[in-house]
């Protein structure tokens, strides 16, 4: 068995590979012609900088690590498909079958090398990713002078004891820094109790933001009379659980960002009374996508029992591909239509997973039982 695995083994890596390397190599083409109209301009914090070809390679070289972790999965499945066809068609199959390899044995072949793609994957969108994306922002921040964070910036919520505090991130500079920083206090009767407007400042590491050019006006409506507070400061800290990672929620699409940076975001969302079924639906897609490796090569074993006649292969692995299309958008459809009628999300996310699986088992069973 150690020889067949070897083979089955062989083949697949080699064929995941090439068409992976395809794919990215198509998309880093289209990244590449996107950052074409951002040739040649100078930074706005230092005119020496030049936005040129070298600095836009190695931007697109940065995304690498996030196209692979959204293309792996599709690549299994057409490098598994492709494989298992061309063996059926040459009649390879079939020998590998009268040589031991029963339907259950070659169900769980193919789960163990699927099971390696899903520790590849998790690793690949957990770790690498979304480092590689964050340094990827800020190599594009040092040439734009800014990463803004939408029209109206970024908007965050913080409870402390009986205050509610509503944060405005309006930029991050190319180093890190928070830009345009407003911050919003209310008391728990909904008034409002001081805001603070900063030029900019630094997360902490100690749990708190150091602010810089800092105006903050504080109200004052006991005894009947509202009295204004009004104070300019070089400098403010001020308390907080915010941490970068939630700041750079805004920055970093939900599904880029590492699973526990998500399940934290999550956490500080319903702590402050926030709607998180965005980003719960996220966090269960997330835990659940490394293993959509699992469904593509149990989507690709029934090909591998199918009778083939001469130059019907192209037909089938475009059939395949198609599937593994259909997967994907089933996928975010159920994204869309779970947030929106709030559904659970972990049903969100595990749904698309379960139907493909069971449609692929039960075509591979029928396939066994009718072969």
């Amino acid at each position: 068995m150690k020889t067949l695995r070897r083979l089955i083994y062989g083949e697949i890596l080699v064929a995941v590979l090439f068409v992976l390397l395809a794919f990215l190599a198509l998309f880093s083409f289209f990244d590449l012609l996107d950052e074409l109209p951002a040739l040649g301009r100078a930074s706005p914090l230092d005119p020496q900088q030049i936005y040129a070809l070298p600095q836009a390679l190695a931007y697109v070289a940065l995304q690498l690590p996030t196209r692979i972790y959204e293309l792996l999965p599709i690549a299994v499945l057409i490098g598994s498909v492709f494989v298992l066809v061309r063996l059926a068609q040459s009649s390879e199959f079939t020998i590998l079958r009268t040589s031991g390899l029963g339907p259950g044995r070659a169900l769980r072949t193919l789960l163990g090398l699927g099971a390696s793609f899903v520790l590849l994957t998790f690793a690949i969108g957990d770790y690498v990713a979304p480092a590689a994306g964050k340094a990827g922002q800020l190599l594009k921040a040092q040439y734009q002078g800014r990463t803004t964070l939408g029209r109206t910036g970024a908007w965050l919520k913080e409870r402390h004891e009986d205050s509610q505090f509503s944060v405005n991130v309006g930029a991050l500079g190319a180093d890190g820094t928070l830009q345009e920083v407003r911050i919003f206090e209310f008391g728990d009767d909904g008034r409002l109790r001081s805001t603070l407007k900063a030029q900019s400042g630094q997360i902490a590491s100690s749990g708190h933001w150091q602010l810089q050019k800092v105006q903050r006006q504080q109200f004052d409506t006991r005894g009947g009379q509202a009295h204004v507070q009004r104070d300019s400061l070089a400098q403010w800290d001020w308390p907080t659980g915010l941490s970068s990672e939630m700041v750079s929620v805004a920055l970093l699409k939900p599904e880029r960002m590492a699973t526990l940076d998500l399940f934290r975001y999550v956490r500080h969302l319903e702590a402050n009374g926030q709607n998180a079924q965005r980003y719960e639906i996220e966090f269960w897609r997330k835990l659940f996508y490394p293993l959509s490796c699992l469904v593509m090569v149990v989507l690709a074993l029934p090909f591998a029992y199918l009778h083939f006649r001469s130059g019907g292969v192209a037909g089938y692995v475009f059939l395949g591909v198609m599937l593994g299309i259909s997967f994907f958008l089933l996928s975010n459809v159920f994204g869309y239509i779970g947030n929106l009628r709030a559904w659970a999300p972990w049903l969100v996310a595990a749904a698309p997973s379960l139907l493909y699986s069971l449609v692929s088992l039960g075509a591979f069973g029928w396939l066994v039982l009718r072969h």
